[in-house]
C-alpha cells in the first residue's frame, strides 16, 4: 500500500472490476469516479484521497484515472482460485492502515466484510445496488450488513422498494442514483445508409429494435417475446423487421427458435455493435423494444430516448424508472405477447395515444434533463456532501 496515514477524509471504493469488462456496473462505477473526479478538479467537497481496491483487474489503463487523486490496488493478477481471498485480505489491511471515514462497496457481495470492519473499527459504509443482485436476498451476512449500512444506494425505485419490501429497510436508509449515460454520443439522424443495405432493408421498412446481451442466464430482457410478438405483428404490419443487437451463448437457441417459427426472413441477429455504430443502430429503427422483467435499470431506453425513439420496455423492473412511470415510452407487461405486439403495431401505425411518443427532440431533450451527466453528477454530490463531505 501506498498509504500508511490515517485520514479522516478519504474512502476507499470496493468494485468487482472496472476495466477488462464493459456491463453495466461497470459503466456505473467508471461514472461515479468520474463524478469524484470531477468534484475535486472544482472544490466541491473536502475529500482528500480516494482508493479503489479492484478485485478482478490487473492494472489500469494508461488513459483513465490517471489523477494522483485516485490510488489503485489490483487482485486480479493472483490466480483465479485466490482472488477472492487476496481481495478480502487487501481490503482489511488497507482499513486497517488507513481508517478511511467512508467505505463504498461497488457490489453487495463485498458487504458482510464492510459489515465486519465496521463492527471492529467503526467505519461507515455505503453499499451500491442494481437490480438481482439485491432483489429475494436470503444470505444472512448480506441481509445484516444491508440493515448496518449507512446508506443504500439504490439505481432505480423499483429495487429501492422491493429492499423495503423484502427487507424491512427504512425509507430513508437509502438513496437513489440512477444511472447516466453519455448523451453526447446519440444523436437523432435519418436511417444510415450503409446499414440498411448491410441488412438489406428497405428505407421505408418498418423496423423494431433491442440492444441487449444475449447470455443463456440472462434471457429476462424480453427478445424472446418481441421475436414472438412478430408473428402477430406481420398480419398486420407485413413487411415487420427486427433487429437484435449484441452477442452471447443464448445466440443458438434463439437461431432455432427463429426457424422454428419460420420468420428468418424477418428477423436479424445483429451480433456486437461497434461503439462507433450503436447511434447509428437506434437511427436505423422506428421503434425501440425491450420488455424485460429483471432489468436493474437499461441504460439502452436512455440511449433509445437519445436518439429520439419510441421506446417500450417491461412493468415489472427497473425500465419503470428508466422511462419515468410511462412519461418517456410505453410499460407492457413483459410475459403478454398479445400486448407487446398491439402496442408495437400502435406505434408503427402511428396510432399511439402517448403524448410523446411522437416528438423525437422532445424526448431527446428530457431524457438528458432528467439522465444527463450533469444530474448525476448534482445528485452524487448532494450525498456527499450529506454525509460531511461539503467544501468548507
Amino acid at each position: 500500500m501506498t498509504k500508511s496515514s490515517s485520514s479522516n477524509n478519504s474512502i476507499h471504493v470496493w468494485v468487482p472490476n472496472l476495466f477488462e469488462f464493459k456491463g453495466g456496473i461497470q459503466v456505473y462505477l467508471c461514472d461515479i469516479l468520474a463524478a469524484l473526479e470531477y468534484f475535486h478538479e472544482h472544490n466541491d467537497i473536502t475529500l482528500d484521497d480516494v482508493t479503489i481496491l479492484n478485485k478482478l483487474d490487473s492494472k489500469r489503463p494508461e488513459d483513465l484515472f490517471s489523477a494522483d487523486y485516485f490510488s489503485f490496488e489490483f487482485t486480479g493478477q493472483w490466480p483465479k482460485a485466490l482472488q477472492t481471498l487476496a481481495f478480502t485480505l487487501k481490503t482489511l489491511v488497507a482499513a486497517w492502515q488507513q481508517r478511511p471515514c467512508l467505505i463504498v462497496c461497488g457490489h453487495l457481495n463485498f458487504a458482510p466484510v464492510a459489515y465486519l470492519l465496521h463492527r471492529l473499527l467503526g467505519i461507515p459504509y455505503w453499499i451500491l445496488v442494481y437490480g438481482v443482485d439485491a432483489w429475494s436476498i436470503q444470505d444472512s451476512f448480506r441481509c445484516q450488513a444491508l440493515r448496518a449500512t449507512k446508506k443504500v444506494i439504490s439505481i432505480s425505485g423499483y429495487t429501492r422498494d422491493r429492499l423495503i419490501q423484502e427487507q424491512g429497510l427504512s425509507l430513508d436508509k437509502i438513496s437513489l442514483l440512477p444511472v447516466t449515460f453519455n448523451f453526447s454520443r446519440f444523436h437523432i439522424k435519418p436511417k444510415p445508409d450503409y446499414l440498411l443495405a448491410r441488412y438489406n432493408i428497405k428505407a421505408d421498412q418498418p423496423i423494431i429494435l433491442t440492444v441487449s446481451r444475449l447470455a443463456d442466464d440472462e434471457q429476462y430482457n424480453g427478445y424472446d417475446q418481441v421475436i414472438k410478438a412478430i408473428l402477430l405483428i406481420r398480419q398486420k404490419i407485413p413487411d415487420i423487421h427486427y433487429i437484435l443487437v449484441g452477442k452471447g451463448s443464448d445466440r443458438p437457441r434463439i437461431e432455432r427458435m427463429i426457424a422454428k417459427l419460420d420468420i428468418q426472413d424477418c428477423v436479424t441477429l445483429a451480433g456486437f455493435v461497434a461503439d462507433d455504430e450503436l447511434c447509428d443502430h437506434y437511427n436505423l429503427c422506428d421503434v425501440f423494444a425491450m420488455p424485460s422483467k429483471s432489468e436493474g435499470f437499461g441504460i439502452v431506453y436512455l440511449e433509445a430516448l437519445a436518439c429520439g425513439k419510441p421506446t417500450v420496455g417491461g412493468n415489472q423492473d427497473g425500465a419503470i424508472d428508466a422511462l419515468c412511470n410511462g412519461e418517456l415510452g410505453i410499460l407492457v407487461d413483459p410475459d403478454d405477447v398479445a400486448q407487446i405486439a398491439s402496442r408495437l403495431i400502435e406505434i408503427l401505425r402511428g396510432e399511439s395515444l402517448h403524448p410523446l411518443i411522437y416528438q423525437p427532440e422532445v424526448l431527446r431533450r428530457k431524457v438528458d434533463e432528467i439522465y444527463g451527466f450533469e444530474r448525476f453528477q448534482e445528485k452524487l454530490l448532494d450525498l456527499l456532501k450529506e454525509f460531511h463531505f461539503a467544501a468548507q
